[in-house]
């Protein structure tokens, strides 16, 4: 399983209306996190977990989720965690 993969199967226990996820771990190359193995990633979600929480508790909701990875096959992850009602009153947004 890739580590796209596996960071989808995890975030599956959001319950997420909508998943996008990027590898920028070529823009990183030389970095060192990415000479550890650690990959740098994007992420955009749409959860109603996220409902009434501040920005900061919804990434912390998904490191707990993420778990081990953080400290592993992730060396960095842009968050963009978003309820449907946020997502749906954004301009361009994207969905998968």
């Amino acid at each position: 399983m890739s580590t796209i993969e596996h960071i989808r199967s995890r975030l599956a226990a959001l319950d997420p209306s909508s998943l996008d996820i990027q590898d920028d771990s070529a823009l990183h190359a030389g970095h060192v996190g990415a000479k550890g193995g650690g990959g740098h990633y994007r992420l955009m979600i749409v959860s109603e977990h996220f409902a009434g929480l501040s920005t900061v508790a919804r990434h912390r909701m998904i490191y707990a989720v993420l778990g081990d990875m953080m400290r592993g096959s992730i060396h960095a992850l842009a968050i963009r965690a978003l309820t449907a009602d946020e997502a749906n009153s954004q301009p361009n947004r994207k969905e998968t």
